[in-house]
């Protein structure tokens, strides 16, 4: 297998809207400045340990052999094994691959589980794979990557454009090869394979639960907080249906066709996700409809940014008139939207505490896969609740002791779980 460096990422510009890997660095970077440990391991953070390159070659329907490149990037494993996502998208890379692990080592640090930070994917449009040839992919990428995963080593989770199924597969293919079932080697499966209840909604019950403490936090009643929320998959859904329960008025919701807008609320239980009727949002009744970058404009008192990275940037930040951005997708403000936003004394909460319940519930998984143990739902989501509130005090208690910003509070509290188990552990020769 070649190991390839990650490009050296270059400064953007709002004309190109910067990469994963030059947000995490920025980020980081950032948070330095306001933790005290040893330039030396902040040195090391910028680099992921290793990142892997792998053809896949697949026999397509009609007989023909496509052969896809496909990468796994592990970022750091001084706190525990390597963990993330695994995504079938033809905007896959190196870099990207390299920021998001980045990420995930925070968010893991974050959330205090003994987890690093790794990243993976395929670059294909998985909508051009048939059933078979989707599940031929995996089957080969798992073994391409037999040497790199493993349930004490590096273990991959679904993402974009992979789902429970996938993760079956791969914990197949991978159990082949090592002639015993190893469920703890992924995470995402279903229930049925090893995988643990509650794991599809929690990143959006994180969002939810994080929203929830944000608007306590600032003083505004649930009952009259007003939301809007862009992305309307498994995340934003999920994240909706919880607030609109806990009493909350959902006044918009979008996915990528565009938005719905009742001021009166939506009643989010008539609404498919997005994942279950790709259509379902335009269809719905509502009084407006509006784009995509028009519900990030609305003046509310929550916007959820649950799509896609890079929809608020320098050019609309100062347009953003919602008193809290909670961000439920991957990297959707940029460092330069980061900067305006503070200016404007717009609180931001970060991507690494709110979407945290998936590698949370991940953890949960793995804990039930090596202990041969199920739990029940009420169980994951009464641990889950416990998490998100043990690492919402975490964060809170920089930003009020540190007068930081939620994002460099939470970095703040990475860094230093971080720093120290670098420090306790040294530097090998």
């Amino acid at each position: 297998m070649a190991q390839t460096p990650p490009p050296e990422s270059a400064p953007s510009t709002d004309s190109e809207p910067e990469t994963a890997l030059e947000t995490a660095r920025r980020q980081l970077q950032a948070a330095a400045e306001h933790v005290d440990i040893a330039d030396g391991v902040i040195e090391r953070l910028t680099h992921p340990t290793r990142v892997v390159q792998v053809s896949v070659p697949v026999e397509r329907d009609d007989g023909t052999v496509t052969v896809y490149d496909g990468y796994r990037a592990q970022h750091d494993d001084v706190r525990g094994p390597y963990k993330g996502g695994l995504r079938y998208h033809p905007g896959v890379s190196a870099e990207e691959c390299v920021g998001l692990s980045m990420w995930m080592t925070w968010k893991c640090a974050v959330m205090d589980l003994p987890f690093g930070g790794a990243k993976g994917g395929v670059v294909v449009d998985p909508k051009t794979l048939s059933a078979d040839e989707h599940e031929r992919l995996t089957r080969r990428f798992a073994a391409e990557l037999r040497d790199e995963v493993g349930p004490s080593q590096d273990i991959p989770a679904p993402d974009m454009g992979t789902d429970a199924q996938t993760m079956a597969w791969f914990m197949d293919a991978y159990s082949m090869q090592q002639g015993e079932t190893v469920p703890g080697v992924v995470t995402g499966k279903p229930p049925v394979a090893g995988g643990s209840h509650g794991r599809a909604e929690a990143p959006g019950r994180s969002v939810a639960i994080a929203t929830r403490e944000a608007i306590n936090y600032y003083d505004i009643p649930i009952d009259d907080a007003t939301v809007a929320v862009q992305g309307y998959g498994s995340v934003g859904a999920n994240a909706a249906l919880l607030l609109d329960d806990w009493g909350a008025r959902v006044v918009a919701v979008s996915d990528v066709n565009g938005g719905v807008l009742d001021t009166d609320g939506l009643y989010t239980h008539a609404i498919p996700s997005h994942g279950n009727q790709p259509a379902a949002v335009m269809r719905h009744d509502a009084p407006n409809t509006l784009t995509n970058e028009e519900l990030l404009e609305l003046d509310v008192d929550v916007v959820i940014p649950a799509a896609v990275g890079n929809v608020i940037t320098a050019a609309n930040a100062d347009r953003i008139q919602a008193d809290i951005v909670v961000e439920g997708a991957n990297g959707p403000t940029t460092s330069a939207a980061d900067r305006i936003l503070e200016e404007r004394a717009v609180p931001v909460i970060p991507d690494i505490l709110a979407n945290a319940g998936g590698v949370t519930v991940s953890y949960f998984e793995w804990l039930q896969d090596i202990n041969r143990r199920t739990w029940s739902p009420e169980r994951v989501r009464d641990e889950l609740e416990s998490e998100m509130l043990s690492a919402w005090n975490s964060v809170r208690s920089e930003v009020d002791d540190g007068d930081l910003s939620w994002r460099d509070a939470a970095y703040v509290v990475a860094l230093q779980r971080i720093g120290r188990a670098k420090e306790a552990r040294g530097l090998w020769p």
